[in-house]
């Protein structure tokens, strides 16, 4: 049977969008071929056609999931008039607890993303020093570089470990209050440095 052109790619592209949201919702350990291939559509069988290994597919969705992260912090960034503030609020939103398959990939991997290839680790250092640079351009121009970058660098691990306590928990108030808290606690740090 003969496909249209571009159907490969299209299959491709789809196996990745469907990993790059399932790897961030389930985990990289829960996430097997046969179950990504059946979110998308297809036999597991065809998963050979389009990648050499689960670690090339691995890879390749937490690129896109990477660029999506990217896109989404652009748009908030572009929304918003006290750019630092919006990104805090909506990183730490309820939605963004929620969905974690939209969301951060440090929030949704980071334990995992430790424990695996060096070149997804090269991939994602590259990314979480991407963000703290943002980040910081975003901080008080009366700090010096230094001390923007060290404050980014703090709240982008504060944050990253707000979302994941605030998804662990069993509780709801309490989950809403680590959210509140940290977005005050990380907007009081900004504060600070331009003191």
């Amino acid at each position: 049977m003969r496909y249209e052109k571009g159907h490969k790619d299209a299959t491709r592209r789809r196996i990745v969008e469907v990993a790059s949201k399932q790897l961030r919702k389930d985990g990289v350990g829960a996430s097997g071929v046969a179950g990504l291939m059946a979110s998308a559509g297809l036999t597991h069988g065809g998963f050979y056609s389009h990648f050499s290994s689960k670690d090339a597919l691995i890879e390749e969705a937490l690129r896109d999931a990477i660029e999506q992260v990217r896109t989404w912090i652009g748009a908030v960034v572009d929304a918003n008039e006290n750019k630092f503030e919006a990104i805090v609020r909506a990183y730490l939103s309820p939605y963004h607890r929620d969905n974690p398959e939209t969301g951060c990939v440090a929030g949704a991997l980071a334990p995992e993303i430790a424990r695996h290839s060096p070149v997804v680790r090269e991939m994602f250092t590259k990314s979480i020093v991407e963000h703290i640079e943002v980040l910081a351009g975003l901080l008080p121009a009366s700090a010096t570089p230094e001390a923007r970058r060290s404050v980014a660098t703090a709240i982008i691990a504060g944050t990253t470990g707000m979302i994941q306590l605030a998804r662990a928990v069993d509780d709801e108030e309490l989950s809403d209050k680590i959210l509140e808290d940290g977005i005050a606690a990380c907007l009081s740090l900004a504060r600070a440095i331009s003191a």
